[in-house]
């Protein structure tokens, strides 16, 4: 009985070991299929989003047998690589039996279908209302996007699609993404039908018609309940669905593409642009600064194309992008994942839109341009070394009090305008001779001239902030700079005193937001708001012959406070 009993005890003992290292094996397995790194603080993240129309009336070689065909061939190289993703159907797509078949056949532990938020005929009809487009999908911002309805109707056209989307899959979708979505619909979408991820169009001014303007670059944020382009400040006035910022900007050309039209280019991940996602130089120096450069918080990037370009357009790119994306998640480098799974890592571990940040300290070869994006839910700032010099580019603040006219009213025109509060705008107030910014200057040798310098360095010194060592050449020392949550803190490492300063330089006629510069503070006021940027350290000024503003240090620092914008 005794050895019996004891052979029991060690077999139990045994297959407990078996179990256990099966366990381990399999969890290893896991983490590795997801590109995870245990530990990991700054995930890598990517997700391949494709979005799908019926249709195509701008071309009538579009044909609604070749869209289908881009989403199999998408499908194909998706499997071919192990990739997962997420694929989002428009109303008129969701109702095609074609794609209700193909979709509803694909793995659901690797792929996630969802809601591409354009409204075409079908729906608008379904749902009780007239049609007012030129074609069953117009893309017009009044017509084919929910800015062009009242909020009752917006509801309408959620519920039917929501209610036919259940009939198809069984369940609701837990992601729906447009170029667009007003807060009233993603609130509604999160509190009726409980979706946990969006995402939306990159900065872009006037492409398509469609300008978003000084939000949080790239990553994600929790929108304001009255704003759905604008970061909220605290949980009670956010609505808790991560918005993902789309279609991987290029981090230092984007930005100036199109300078001094009224419509920028693009240069993005997208696999149809020949200069970029399409072009393997530039995916693969865009991966390489994005899984390699320090990143605060968490990097993510959208790869991916709608089915309107068809397969024959992006197949360079998708060729190109889906192999590597499949190496580096191999390599631990990236987590690939659907954007569902990405809404709920980031629910789980942000109670508020945290600070994140994009840096790029080697450009394409032969070019000296490095760059580095913060974002946090108070401010957003860019800052671009070219040819040893350094420009502010870019800085907006947030203020989840700052209205979105589409909230209440229903949009008239086929564009459709959204902008946060400018302090300095490297594009819009730039023309092509005049590049607005911020330099920083110094007295040397009786001379006013621009400090220039070596290559910045980039590191995170502590939880939520971005430390920049600039090594200058034209003074001895550095420029140290530390971008936190709510504050700028700026000074000049030097054994010799050092008379530097910023000056705000812009092109003639911009229309600026300065309503009064004072010594502490300077007044602002943009689409009927008015605004302060705040100085704790150094002076502003209005020294004039073409400066607009200028900001001095107070005993050698600059900090500013950029958390309390103070509406008046």
């Amino acid at each position: 009985m005794k050895s019996k009993t004891n052979r029991k005890i060690g077999v139990s003992i045994l297959c407990g070991l078996i179990c256990l290292s099966t366990l381990c094996s399999f969890y290893t397995l896991t983490k590795k299929a997801s590109g995870t790194k245990e530990g990991d603080e700054t995930p890598k993240i990517v997700n391949i989003v494709n979005f799908i129309r019926l249709l195509e009336p701008r071309d009538p070689n579009i044909t609604e047998d070749v869209l289908y065909q881009t989403v199999v061939k998408q499908v194909e190289i998706m499997k071919k690589y192990n990739l997962g993703g997420t694929f989002l159907l428009q109303y008129d797509a969701l109702i095609d039996k074609r794609y209700q078949k193909l979709l509803a056949g694909l793995p659901k532990s690797s792929f996630e279908i969802g809601a591409w938020w354009e409204i075409p005929q079908p729906l608008v009809e379904k749902a009780g209302l007239k049609w007012r487009g030129r074609y069953p999908w117009d893309w017009r911002a009044n017509i084919g996007f929910s800015t062009g309805y009242t909020p009752k109707e917006r509801e309408k056209l959620i519920d039917v699609y929501m209610k036919d989307f259940k009939k198809v899959f069984g369940y609701y979708p837990k992601s729906v993404a447009s170029w667009f979505i007003d807060a009233y619909s993603l609130n509604y979408m999160y509190e009726k039908y409980h979706i946990v991820a969006s995402a939306n169009c990159k900065d872009q001014y006037g492409t398509d018609g469609y300008t978003l303007w000084g939000g949080y670059w790239n990553q994600a944020y929790y929108p304001s309940k009255i704003n759905s382009y604008m970061p909220a400040q605290h949980a009670e006035n956010q609505i808790p669905v991560p918005i993902f910022r789309m279609l991987g900007s290029d981090p230092i050309r984007q930005y100036d593409n199109g300078l001094g039209t009224t419509r920028q280019g693009v240069v993005t991940l997208e696999p149809v642009y020949k200069f970029g996602g399409g072009d393997s130089t530039w995916v693969n120096w865009f991966f390489k600064a994005f899984t390699d450069n320090s990143a605060l918080g968490f990097n993510y990037t959208q790869a991916g194309q709608e089915n309107s370009f068809t397969w024959d357009a992006m197949a360079k790119g998708m060729e190109i992008q889906m192999p590597l994306i499949a190496k580096l998640r191999d390599e631990h480098k990236i987590r690939v994942e659907t954007l569902e799974a990405s809404g709920l890592w980031f629910k789980k571990n942000y109670q508020v839109t945290p600070a994140t940040s994009f840096t790029v300290d080697k450009d394409l070869e032969g070019s000296d341009l490095k760059t580095v994006w913060f974002n946090s839910r108070f401010y957003r700032i860019n800052m671009l070394w070219e040819n040893g010099s350094l420009r502010i580019r870019d800085l907006h603040l947030f203020d989840e009090n700052f209205p979105s006219v589409y909230e209440s009213k229903v949009a008239t025109s086929n564009e459709c305008t959204f902008f946060t509060l400018p302090i300095v705008d490297g594009y819009i107030w730039s023309k092509p001779d005049q590049i607005a910014g911020m330099r920083i200057k110094a007295i040397v040798n009786g001379k006013e001239v621009l400090l220039t310098g070596h290559d910045p360095k980039f590191t995170n010194t502590a939880k939520g902030t971005l430390h920049v060592s600039w090594p200058l050449s034209t003074v001895e020392g550095s420029l140290e700079i530390d971008l936190t949550e709510k504050l700028v803190t700026i000074s000049l490492a030097s054994k010799s005193p050092c008379d530097w300063f910023f000056d705000l330089n812009a092109a003639a006629n911009a229309q600026l937001p300065f309503k009064k510069i004072n010594q502490t503070h300077v007044d602002c006021r943009f689409e009927n708001t008015n605004y302060k940027l705040k100085a704790i350290k150094g002076a502003f000024s209005s020294p004039g012959n073409g400066t607009i503003l200028r900001l001095k240090p107070g005993m050698n620092k600059i900090i500013l406070n950029l958390a309390d914008v103070t509406r008046t």
